[in-house]
C-alpha cells in the first residue's frame, strides 16, 4: 500500500497537467498562439519568482516553529520543510505534515510540535491567501467593485483570526480533537506577524510570476494586473487545500487561475498560463526539495544541538 501512495501523487498530478494540456489543444490555433507568444525570458524571470516565492514560504514555516519552542537553522529548517513539503503531491494533503514529522527526527523536533506548526503554516497562508484574494481580484479589476464591493468586508474578519488568541484557541481545539498533546507554549503577536509579514512577500512575489506570464500574453487593458494576478493565485492556492484528492491544489488552482484572468485574457490565453505556472511550481518544488535533502545531516545522526524550548518529549 505504501508504494502504491507514492505513485499516486505524481500520476494524479500529471494527468492533471496532461488534461490541461489537452485543454489546450482541443483550443486549436488559439492555444497555440498563446504558448508561442510566451517569452522564455519572461518564463526564466518569473521561475526565479517562483523560486524566492518558495524560499520564503520557509521563513514563514520556519518562523512558527520557532514560535512554538523549536528554532532551526537555514539549513536545518530547509531539509525539514522543502524535503517534507514533497508529500503534499501525494493525494490526503496531510502527508506533507507527516514527512516533516518524520525529517524532523533528525533534529529532535518533537512531532506534535512539527504537527502543530504544519497545521499553523496551512492557516497562515490560506488566511492571507484569502484575504490578498479578497482585495487584489476586485481591486485589479474595477468592474468586480460595482457588484462584490461587499467581500472588502471580509478583510477585517480574516486580519482577526489571524490574532494570537483566535489562532491558540483554534489550534488547541483541533489538538484535543484529534487527541493530541495542547500548545507547549502559546503563540506570540511577534511570531504570528512575522510569519505573516513573510507570507505577504511570497504572495507578492508569486504575483510577480503571474505577471510575468501574463505580460506576453497581451492583456486587455484597463485593469490593474499586478493587482488581478495578486488575488488570482492567492485564492487559487488558498482554494487547493480544500481538495484533498488532488495533490498540491493539481487542477484546481488552475481551474480558479483561468477563471480569475478572463477580464484579461481569453480562454486558451489563461490556459496555456495556468499550465506554465503549474510546471514551474513543480519544478520550483523538485529544486528546493532537492537542494533540502543535500542538506541532510549525515545518515543515523541526530543534530542534538537545536535548542528546545518546552517540553520535549514525543507524542
Amino acid at each position: 500500500m505504501t508504494r502504491v501512495r507514492r505513485f499516486v501523487g505524481p500520476v494524479v498530478l500529471l494527468l492533471a497537467v496532461l488534461a490541461l494540456v489537452l485543454t489546450l489543444r482541443s483550443q486549436g490555433e488559439d492555444a497555440s498562439a498563446a504558448l508561442r507568444r510566451t517569452d522564455p525570458l519572461a518564463v526564466a524571470g518569473a521561475f526565479a519568482a517562483v523560486l524566492a516565492g518558495l524560499a520564503a514560504s520557509l521563513q514563514v514555516w520556519r518562523r512558527l516553529l520557532a514560535d512554538l519552542g523549536s528554532p532551526l537553522t537555514q539549513r536545518q529548517a530547509g531539509h525539514v520543510f522543502f524535503v517534507g513539503q514533497l508529500g503534499k503531491y501525494v493525494p490526503g494533503t496531510v502527508f506533507a505534515m507527516a514527512a516533516q514529522m518524520q525529517v524532523g527526527k533528525a533534529y529532535a523536533v518533537p512531532r506534535a510540535r512539527v504537527a502543530a506548526s504544519w497545521l499553523l503554516f496551512m492557516l497562515v497562508l490560506v488566511a492571507t491567501g484569502l484575504l490578498c484574494g479578497v482585495a487584489g481580484l476586485p481591486l485589479g479589476n474595477p468592474d468586480v467593485l460595482d457588484d462584490y464591493g461587499f467581500v472588502l468586508l471580509a478583510l477585517p474578519v480574516g486580519l482577526v483570526c489571524l490574532t494570537p488568541p483566535v489562532l491558540n484557541r483554534g489550534l488547541g481545539w483541533l489538538l484535543r480533537r484529534t487527541g493530541r498533546e495542547p500548545l507547549e507554549r502559546p503563540l506570540t503577536w511577534a511570531g504570528i506577524g512575522a510569519a505573516s509579514g513573510w507570507a505577504l512577500l511570497m504572495w507578492a512575489l508569486y504575483a510577480v510570476h503571474l505577471v510575468l506570464l501574463v505580460e506576453p500574453q497581451d492583456p486587455e487593458p484597463g485593469h490593474r494586473l499586478p493587482l488581478l494576478a495578486l488575488g488570482a493565485f492567492a485564492l487559487a492556492w488558498a482554494a487547493g487545500p480544500f481538495f484533498v484528492l488532488a495533490p498540491a491544489g493539481a487542477g484546481v488552482r488552475e481551474a480558479v487561475i483561468v477563471l480569475a484572468l478572463l477580464p484579461v485574457l481569453d480562454t486558451p490565453r489563461a490556459t496555456a498560463v495556468a499550465v506554465i505556472s503549474r510546471v514551474l511550481m513543480a519544478l520550483g518544488d523538485a529544486l528546493w526539495g532537492l537542494l533540502g535533502w543535500l542538506g541532510r545531516p549525515p545518515r543515523g545522526v541526530t543534530v542534538g544541538s537545536v535548542k528546545q524550548s518546552g517540553k520535549a518529549a514525543d507524542v
